[in-house]
């Protein structure tokens, strides 16, 4: 499980370091692709495979269930982490995210985003404000 908010700097060749805590569930490699809110989203391969099983299974002949297919799979790439746990993320993937030097690499138990840290400031502040409302549309569904 990855759970936690670490911030993290973007080296010159695009790599960044995964925090040590995710290293060892991430093995010698895991999938990385466009998220929502333009962060990034990596995923260890077995937690991949249980994602696209579910991605393929959508329906064809909706323009939705395509867009999000295109968005998750098209956007998707192997990457290796070398000896130093750092990944190289490509630079599709940087210009999606907006990602410069400062990054912060979040946990959300099955998934690894990756943010730039201003969006990710802002991104927080805006939740943060509106726990509440939220909170009252999570216990509509039960939660």
């Amino acid at each position: 499980m990855f759970i936690g908010e670490y911030k993290h700097s973007l080296d010159s060749k695009g790599r960044i370091a995964l925090p040590v805590k995710f290293r060892q569930k991430v093995g010698t490699g895991a999938i990385i692709t466009k998220g929502l809110d333009h962060c990034l989203f990596i995923f260890t391969s077995k937690d991949w495979e249980v994602l696209a099983q579910k991605l393929i299974n959508l329906p064809l002949v909706q323009a939705n269930s395509r867009a999000f297919v295109r968005l998750m799979v098209a956007g998707a790439m192997d990457v290796e982490l070398d000896k130093q746990g750092r990944i190289l993320i490509p630079d599709y993937l940087r210009e999606y995210a907006g990602l410069k030097k400062e990054t912060v690499i979040a946990g959300l138990y099955n998934r690894i985003e990756v943010w730039n840290s201003e969006s990710w400031s802002e991104y927080k502040s805006k939740t943060e404000s509106s726990s509440d409302e939220i909170a009252e549309k999570l216990g509509e569904l039960g939660i």
